[in-house]
């Protein structure tokens, strides 16, 4: 399994969550929500340490990663992250 960050998103990420190197965000399964992998469940992201990672990568200093504890989530895909320009949001794609 793969993280892709692509530049908008970091971009993004260090403008609207105040990111800086040495800081790291988690991506984790969620109750709830929409998946084209995993149905009830969707993607959620939060600020914090890695402990267990099975994924990472590391763009400008910021580290990303998935927890082994949510490795089912993801069943061996990769995981890009992108914006929506038109919500300037993150858009998650797992393929």
């Amino acid at each position: 399994m793969n993280i892709i960050i692509t530049p908008k998103a970091l971009d993004w990420f260090k403008k609207e969550m105040d990111l800086q190197a040495g800081d790291a965000i988690r991506f984790f399964a969620r109750y709830g929500g929409c998946s084209t992998i995993q149905k009830g469940f969707s993607l959620g992201m939060a600020k914090e340490d890695p402990i267990e990672p099975v994924a990472q990568t590391t763009v400008d200093g910021i580290t990303f990663f998935v927890e082994d504890q949510d490795r089912w989530y993801f069943d061996d895909h990769n995981l890009t992250v992108d914006v929506n320009e038109k919500t300037n949001e993150p858009m998650f794609i797992i393929q």
